[in-house]
């Protein structure tokens, strides 16, 4: 067996145990981060499983974890909403999203999505090592290495274009970024590199938070009061992540230049 199906499987495992945590505090309601944590978990799954579409299992564990996204998605925004009004005084407003947290949590803890994922990844092991025996995952290691130089490619290009969508470089980022902390030891990112990963993930995630409130505060009287607050911060948001994504251009260019 290979060193590198060696490493999938071990991560598949770890990420296994985390979700099961996850799903054990979810349904207890022991803590605040418990959603968080099951969204970075489920993220950190689908960026080791994009590389290795075509090997038996993938598919379906890609659209099982992509099915408890969209379930989990809307209940995170709300959190977070909720915390920024809390933060800035909002508390009755913050609050009100908040109500029935403990209900929503244990819904997810028990949904059929949840179910689905840790059943597939209950017996993805096994269907990797089938696949090793049976020479399916021949030259795994040059196989992965070439879909993560096309999702640094794409990231390059897209960032490139004097025109480019915000919404879908953040897309491109986080896919480039948990890519490389899937697989490290294919060496796309140094630590410089990371970081300005990091940093523009952060910079679009805080021009996205405020694009949406403020798409919000047109139905929701509540919003209102933060409303000149946020268009002032979407303003500083796009101004630092445009400083940001410029860096990371730059960057990627000198590190990927002619491959």
């Amino acid at each position: 067996m290979s060193a590198m199906l060696d490493h999938v499987v071990a991560q598949i495992l770890t990420l296994q145990v985390r979700l099961l945590a996850c799903r054990e505090r979810l349904a207890a309601n022991t803590d605040s981060e418990a959603l968080h944590d099951l969204r970075t978990t489920l993220r950190r799954l689908r960026s080791l499983l994009r590389p290795l579409r075509g090997l038996p299992g993938v598919e379906q564990l890609e659209d099982a974890a992509r099915s408890l996204g969209t379930l989990t998605t809307p209940l995170r925004d709300r959190e977070v909403l909720a915390a920024e009004l809390i933060g800035r005084g909002h508390t009755a407003a913050g609050q009100r999203r908040l109500e029935g947290r403990d209900r929503t949590f244990a819904s997810v803890a028990a949904s059929p999505q949840l179910a689905r994922v840790l059943a597939i990844l209950d017996a993805f092991p096994l269907f990797l090592r089938a696949a090793g025996r049976e020479g399916l995952v021949k030259s795994l290691s040059k196989r992965i290495d070439k879909r993560l130089v096309k999702q640094w490619r794409k990231l390059h290009k897209a960032l490139q274009d004097p025109a480019h969508d915000r919404h879908r470089l953040r897309l491109l980022i986080k896919r480039a970024r948990y890519g490389d902390e899937a697989y490290p030891q294919l060496d796309h990112a140094g630590k410089k590199l990371q970081r300005l990963l990091k940093k523009a993930q952060g910079d679009l995630g805080d021009w996205h938070d405020r694009l949406q409130w403020l798409l919000q505060a047109r139905d929701h009287a509540d919003l209102l009061p933060c409303k000149a607050d946020w268009e002032q911060e979407l303003h500083e948001a796009e101004r630092q992540s445009d400083v940001t994504l410029d860096a990371l251009q730059e960057a990627l260019a000198r590190r990927y230049h002619g491959k």
